[in-house]
Parts: structure tokens; sequence; C-alpha cells
């Protein structure tokens, strides 16, 4: 037995279904798994797949779209299982043609973020951990904003710089931000809003009825601002999101300074993850926020 016969047959014990002629699609997904539209006799699905080891990831992701899903805020990919066994691993979910996004799905989408964000708890983080991109993110239930975004978020990534070799500028000076942390929140107390925690523009689209679907989660409970702050870093979100967002739920006014510091999280993920130039981008973002403050 071949190892695509192999994976189908997992996949078919798992889910019940009959794979059509063991036919695969490659298609865009991300850098970890291999992204597969998988023919069924119950029509195409999406389907990740990875190694035995990857299960865990596949586990939390389901976690997190079931969370988002309950919020009946914005449409995300039905999960029809996960599973392994001793070579594979797979997360399975409904296929959604996606089609271009449009000026009424960008506004559809940051009114529906914003509904989404009403969905509140009463601690900051998670009851798991998951990943964002391959790094661990740990969640563990916090009280304080400032000090969940300090210890799991910023510091965390910090540590692992170092060890991945970035310089003592960056190390140090991104430890001072640490230390001094709680001057951007001097007049403002966030509340503990559900996150997609990974909205990029790679993970929306549009489906059929011209409406958003978000994907590709690192969900866990923190600031609002820290999903808008992301929207920002790569592109990706036309004018009438952020029209629509403020419409339905405004910011605090100081939200464009503390983005600054929310993206230096996922820049520094970024060199953590491929090096590179993003060393100096976080470098940069840090002793931006650190003149902010006098320093």
């Amino acid at each position: 037995m071949g190892s695509t016969d192999a994976f189908d047959v997992l996949l078919e014990n798992a889910l019940h279904l009959r794979v059509a002629g063991g036919f695969h699609r490659s298609v865009s997904g991300g850098s970890v798994n291999v992204s597969l539209r998988v023919d069924t006799d119950r029509g195409p699905i999406f389907v990740k797949r990875g190694s035995a080891d990857l299960y865990p990831r596949f586990e939390t992701e389901a976690r997190g779209l079931q969370l988002l899903s309950e919020a009946q805020a914005i449409r995300v990919p039905q999960v029809l299982g996960c599973a392994h066994n001793e070579q594979y691993a797979f997360i399975a979910l409904e296929w959604i043609e996606l089609s271009s996004n449009t000026r009424s799905s960008d506004a559809a989408l940051g009114e529906q973020l914003a509904w989404q964000h009403r969905m509140l708890e009463s601690r900051f983080g998670l009851d798991i951990d998951n990943t964002i991109g391959a790094t661990l993110q740990r969640n563990s239930w916090c009280t304080e904003w400032t000090h969940f975004f300090r210890e799991h978020r910023l510091r965390a990534q910090l540590q692992l710089a170092r060890e991945n070799g970035c310089s003592k500028a960056l190390f140090d000076r991104g430890e001072l931000l640490c230390e001094l942390l709680d001057a951007f929140f001097s007049s403002y107390r966030p509340l503990p809003s559900l996150l997609h925690g990974d909205l990029w523009g790679g993970n929306w689209g549009t489906d059929a009825a011209q409406m958003p679907v978000i994907f590709d989660p690192a969900v866990y409970y923190g600031d609002r601002e820290t999903d808008i702050a992301m929207t920002k870093l790569f592109g990706g979100f036309g004018p009438s999101f952020y029209t629509a967002y403020q419409s339905t739920w405004p910011l605090d006014q100081a939200a464009g300074t503390r983005a600054t510091l929310y993206n230096a999280y996922h820049v520094l993920n970024h060199f953590n993850l491929f090096g590179g130039a993003y060393q100096s981008q976080a470098h940069s973002m840090i002793e931006r926020l650190l003149a902010e403050l006098g320093h």
C-alpha cells in the first residue's frame, strides 16, 4: 500500500466517507503542512496533512475554529474532523470556493469582526496553548492584560529570538520595552475579546455569496486592538473594513500607537521563523516605541 493509499484509509476511517479515486490536488495553505483539496463521495473537502507529531496543532486549530463559529459573527470553515496514525495527522474542513474580496466584503468583515470582539471572557488567554505559525503560543489565563502580553507574547518572542541569535541590542532594548509596557495603558483598560489572533490578509477570503470567511486562527481572548493592528502589518484590508469596524465599535484614540507594540510581537515571530530582515524591522519598531516613552 502506497503512502497516499495509507493516508486515504486514515481519512476515510476517521471521516466515514470515501475518497474519489484517490484524487488530491495541492492548494495554497501555509508553509507548515501540505494543503489539499480531496474529492470524496460527499464532494470536495479541504485537508491539511502533516506528520503524526503535528496532531496537537490540528486539535488546537479545530478548537479555535469552533470558538469562532460559536460567536456567530464571521463565517469559518466547518471542521469535519482531525485524526492521526503513526505516520500522518490531518485536519479536514469544509471546502469553500473563495472569490476576490470586494468593497462590500471588506465592510462586512469590519462589522462582523467588531461583533466577534464583543464575545468577552473574564480573563485574558485560553484554556489551551496553540501556535502562531509554527511557534508555540502560550495562553495561560491572566487577569491583567499587561502581564499577559508582556510574559506570554513579547517576552516569549524575545527569549526565543535570543536563542535564535538576535543581536544583544535587540534583546536588551526589547527587555526595556517589556519593563516599561504599562506606560502604554495608563488610561486604557482592554477587555478580553475573542480574537482571531493571526488576522493578516492571507487568512481571510470571500465566499460565493460575497461574504467574508476567516481561517487559520491562533485564537485567544485578548485586546481587540491586536487583531486590528495585524490587519495593517501586511495589508489586504480596504478602507471600508476600517470604516465599518469603527462604526460598529470605535477604537480607543491611542490605538495607533499600540498597533506598533502589538505588531512587534508578530515581526519578532517572523524573525524567529524566517530570520533575515525581520530582525532590523523588529529593532526599529522597538526603538520607535521606546522613543515614545522618552527612552
